[in-house]
């Protein structure tokens, strides 16, 4: 799975509470043509804006991403710039203002009139969306950095160590702004979604689990996302709560969940229900999510069909889709209802 040719916007602008939004059938996000697989460059700005050279003044990063999760920024310093040893990338968490939200890169001459910083594997970056700026140690405030050409093709396809404890992973992106920022996960155990089939008869969905091992219990777990009563069943519209045996080869699983038990136990409106997975019985939930590729934003990039269920209250629709967070979610659309004469 491939980024578009410019960064998709993707930013703090576009964040979804609660991981809801507006389900399956979202229309995929295009770009002009122009790059290879994970090459991505220009930003929004340029292509949106009608803007093809850089403004004097304005700070470009390329980044290259490394199969480890690993990133490198490379910037070329302006000419009137006295950069000096306590210059700095700076990542900033969106909406926190502690200092253990904020991250300094040192930030060192690469070449003539470059400027180099690496934000290695080992560092471990919170969970969420951090805004990138450079602070170039000449006593003015650090100054946002646009997106240059970024190198992210070591991100697709990757597969880290099974056994690993904690999975980081790090992909920059353009805000609807124009601006450059990191979408981070910081996951452990993490249940990798893979292929995804889409029948009449109910979702299918592969993956891999990541620092956990499969073991008696396993299952999947439908979750209605509504506020569940005391016994579970909110309206008295039955469990909400759905599980499915897993079929597990190693760490590799996969399972079938029925849509008519999501449509059995709707309870009004158009329900989003979280995917999670549960590696042994007993053992804690892991959701299930799509991290491992050069996308930021899957929400707006992919879609899946939407497929007719019927059931005693009529004919749902229900599909797959991903969150603002990449986690994967299935929609449950009730019948229609005649309009009132």
């Amino acid at each position: 799975m491939n980024a578009s040719t410019w960064l998709p916007a993707a930013g703090a602008e576009a964040e979804e509470p609660g991981g809801s939004g507006p389900g399956p059938d979202v229309p995929e996000a295009t770009g002009p043509d122009g790059a290879g697989p994970g090459l991505t460059g220009g930003g929004p700005a340029a292509g949106r804006e009608g803007r093809e050279a850089p403004v004097p003044g304005e700070l470009r990063a390329d980044c290259i991403a490394d199969s480890a999760g690993g990133l490198t920024f490379d910037l070329t310093a302006p000419q009137d710039a006295d950069t000096t040893w306590s210059a700095a990338l700076v990542l900033r968490l969106r909406g926190d203002e502690g200092a253990a939200d904020e991250v300094r890169l040192p930030l060192g001459p690469n070449g003539s009139g470059r400027l180099r910083a690496v934000l290695p594997s080992t560092v471990a970056l919170a969970e969420g969306r951090w805004h990138a700026y450079a602070d170039l140690g000449d006593g003015r405030e650090p100054r946002r950095l646009l997106p240059g050409v970024n190198d992210l093709r070591s991100l697709v396809g990757r597969r880290p160590l099974a056994g690993i404890g904690r999975l980081g992973v790090r992909i920059p992106y353009a805000t609807r702004f124009g601006n450059l920022a990191l979408r981070s996960w910081l996951r452990g155990p993490h249940a990798e979604a893979g292929d995804i089939l889409v029948a009449p008869e109910g979702l299918t969905v592969s993956g891999r689990l990541y620092g956990a091992a499969p073991a008696a219990g396993a299952r999947a777990e439908a979750r209605a996302r509504r506020t569940q009563a005391a016994d579970g069943a909110p309206g008295g519209a039955g469990p909400a709560t759905v599980t499915v045996p897993l079929t597990v080869e190693g760490r590799d699983f996969t399972f079938t969940l029925p849509y008519e038990e999501l449509a059995a136990r709707w309870a009004g409106g158009d329900e989003p229900w979280d995917l999670w997975l549960r590696p042994a019985e007993g053992a804690r939930p892991v959701r299930i999510a799509r991290l491992l590729d050069d996308l930021p934003d899957k929400k707006r990039a992919v879609s899946y069909p939407a497929l007719p269920v019927p059931a005693a209250a009529g004919e749902f629709t229900v599909g797959p889709y991903y969150t603002y967070d990449n986690d994967l979610a299935i929609r449950v659309a009730g019948p229609a209802r005649p309009a009132a004469g």
